[in-house]
């Protein structure tokens, strides 16, 4: 999940390793160049899921017996041998004690839609084989005879969906570690992710493969969209699993299925996992996301992103014209675990009052920011206010007239237009400290509106005391890469440590939010800053920083900003720092 970082009249991302000190553009760019002029066109077959914007994922199967992650913690794993994990033999019999008797499929859903989801994403299969439905193709599955639970968990996901008015779709890895079919001429020894070369074993599987996906596809009712996984040019190249052939029956069932881009083929919509994809209104997108700090499945003692940072992350995919799949696993007994309903409950409160700023929007006109990102419909621009600075937003000009403004959920703000910006203040009681969602209410169309850049952009330098291993994959740049789910880590054992930003010219700040990647290990620390005369002061200090640590500070000017660690448990991990600015 990307992560805001250093601003100007926004707030920009920095980065350099430890021992390089190289300036860095500070607002997050698009990748590819957005439209001239508005949103491309939906196919027709896809506007309920681009309007939808906000699915559940569900990754759960006899692995939560364990503990550790689907698929990947098998011995062999889809990438070979995997030493330290779960032996094949044990993996593949969890199933012969699975026995989640707390599932309930409606509750599931209930959660869902009452945290404003439109679909559900349920893992059917995933790389290990395992059916979580009654195929007639294997005994490897939940309704097997030596399941002691012997009940179809997509069948139950799927009534519950249709009874709701939810969308049913469907994850299947075409991958399949249990299937000695699959397995066949592995090349090197030991990897399972490789071609099937032997052209009996490849058509036997083959009729496996596809027959399972025309039972998902025939036997549950409506199926809107299949989510296919490690289907691509290394792992499982399409013309070995006819991708183009599956393809032509599935749409023969249901010509208005939607497919994403992982079967070897271009699909419907990329998949960009665990980060923000990048501003894209002409190529439908979604960001699949752990609410989690990594892994998919059940974990016991998971660190769960807190509730706030979840639903930022829903406003920066939207307002980057994208889905977000956020991701839940129940524990082995079925119940979901109270955290993540926590979770989803906190994201339904905020979605009551703010919704209408997600389902039926597109990204825009604004280009996201690290301290913003807005999103449209019709004749509204919804501003959404990830960090204040203070009690203003000031935004580069609209070249439409705004008639009206308001605050969702009611409350007091006041908007200036000039020729060369919009304002918008909201007294500080009144903003959400999640995300402060602001309605404009135009005199003309919001969707004809050429995408708009931040005025200004900061640049940045970033260093630190040390880096763990010196590895550039935890260099201090990590913490500020616009990306959460990356960290700058110090070397173990680390007491003491220092993480900092230097500013191309001075910058004013008023206000520092810092995240910890292992949370609470700094036990005592300063933020000081760097006055022009080079004398550093103090801007703040405490005892915990934790998942999530914000002060505000008398504005000053700086030329420097440094985290200075002066105790911790362990070595300090930083997986965010963000400073807040004003206008000079």
């Amino acid at each position: 999940m990307k992560a805001s970082k250093f601003t100007l009249s926004t707030l920009a991302a920095a980065g350099a390793l430890l021992a390089v000190m190289a300036a860095t553009p500070a607002t997050r760019a698009a990748a590819p160049a957005p439209a001239a002029q508005g949103p491309g066109a939906t196919p027709p077959h896809m506007q309920w899921w681009r309007d939808a914007r906000f699915g559940m994922f569900i990754h759960w199967g006899p692995i939560s017996l364990k503990g550790t992650e689907i698929g990947w913690s098998r011995d062999p794993n889809p990438g070979g041998p995997n030493p330290g994990g779960v032996p094949a033999a044990e993996y593949d019999n969890l199933y012969k004690r699975f026995n989640p008797t707390k599932f309930n499929a409606p509750a599931i859903v209930a959660l869902a839609k009452a945290a404003g989801m439109k679909y559900i994403v349920l893992v059917c299969k995933h790389h290990d084989g395992f059916c979580e439905f009654d195929s007639s193709l294997t005994d490897y599955k939940i309704t097997s005879p030596l399941s002691p639970y012997h009940k179809d968990i997509v069948r139950q996901m799927a009534d519950a969906c249709h009874a709701a008015g939810v969308h049913f779709c469907v994850y299947y890895s075409p991958p399949d570690l249990h299937n000695p079919d699959y397995m066949v001429n592995q090349t090197p020894p030991g990897h399972s992710e490789l071609p099937l070369k032997d052209p009996a074993a490849r058509a036997r599987y083959n009729r496996y493969f596809h027959g399972q996906l025309h039972e998902l596809m025939t036997h549950y009712g409506k199926v809107d969209l299949v989510w296919f996984d490690k289907m691509d040019s290394v792992h499982s190249p399409a013309p070995f699993l006819d991708a183009d052939g599956l393809l032509a029956e599935m749409r023969a069932v249901n010509p208005n299925v939607i497919i994403n881009n992982r079967i070897g083929l271009p699909g419907d919509f990329q998949t960009p996992e665990q980060n923000v994809g990048d501003y894209n209104d002409q190529r439908p997108w979604e960001s699949c996301i752990t609410m989690g700090m990594g892994q998919w499945s059940y974990k016991p003692g998971e660190t769960y992103k807190s509730a706030s940072r979840l639903i930022r992350t829903l406003a920066q995919c939207v307002g980057g014209d994208g889905n977000m799949l956020l991701n839940i696993g129940p524990q082995p007994d079925g119940a979901v675990d109270p955290t993540q309903v926590d979770r989803l409950r906190s994201i339904a409160a905020w979605m009551k009052k703010n919704g209408e700023s997600v389902a039926g929007t597109r990204g825009g006109p604004y280009l996201p920011t690290t301290r913003y990102v807005s999103t449209r419909r019709g004749d509204m621009v919804y501003v959404h206010v990830l960090h204040w600075s203070g009690d203003q937003l000031l935004l580069p000009a609209l070249p439409r007239h705004v008639l009206t403004s308001r605050l969702l959920g009611g409350g007091p703000v006041h908007m200036t237009q000039g020729a060369s910006s919009v304002t918008l203040q909201v007294p500080a009681a009144s903003q959400d400290a999640s995300d402060t969602v602001i309605a404009l209410h135009l005199d003309g169309s919001a969707m004809t509106l050429a995408t708009i850049l931040a005025a200004t952009t900061a640049k940045v330098t970033a260093s630190a005391s040390a880096v763990y291993g010196n590895a550039p994959e935890f260099g201090a740049a990590r913490a500020f890469d616009d990306d959460e789910d990356s960290r700058w880590a110090s070397p173990s054992g680390t007491r003491q440590a220092w993480l900092q930003a230097d500013y191309a010219s001075p910058q004013k700040v008023c206000g520092v939010t810092v995240e910890e990647a292992n949370a609470f290990r700094v036990q005592k620390f300063q933020i000081q800053g760097r006055l022009g005369s080079g004398d550093w002061v103090t801007l703040a200090e405490g005892t915990h920083l934790g998942p999530e640590y914000h002060t505000s500070v008398a504005p000053v000017s700086v030329t420097s900003v440094r985290l200075n660690i002066l105790d911790a448990t362990d070595a300090p991990t930083i997986s965010s720092m963000l400073m807040d600015t004003l206008p000079h």
